[in-house]
């Protein structure tokens, strides 16, 4: 089985993964202002869920990563920043340090 990177900022549609979960995600809640952005891109949730569960933090400067594989060894907040739809608008998924929830939200919705 040969697996695809994107390479891209945008999340990739339509492309089966296999994703190993790093942690455990909690409850997962979506943001009214995300939750828009998302259907009108026509992107799945849970595809940005698996993302960020198995360690693609979307579009993250290198020590960000760096701050993200430390914080799911030592159990705190992991951050995931991924471009959705045409106009590449910027989303956000944050999972708690205790791992009780993850959000999916919009920026100015922080």
């Amino acid at each position: 089985m040969t697996e695809t990177i994107n390479t891209s900022n945008t999340v990739p549609m339509n492309v089966a993964h296999i994703r190993i979960p790093l942690f455990p995600l909690g409850r997962c809640v979506c943001t009214w202002g995300a939750e828009d952005v998302l259907d009108e891109s026509d992107v799945c949730p849970d595809e940005l869920l698996c993302r960020h569960q198995a360690g693609d933090w979307g579009i993250l400067e290198p020590e960000d990563w760096e701050a993200n594989i430390k914080a799911v060894e030592r159990g705190l907040r992991v951050f995931s920043s991924y471009r959705v739809g045409a106009d590449q608008t910027k989303v956000w998924v944050i999972t708690e340090a205790d791992r009780s929830a993850t959000t999916i939200l919009l920026p100015d919705e922080y």
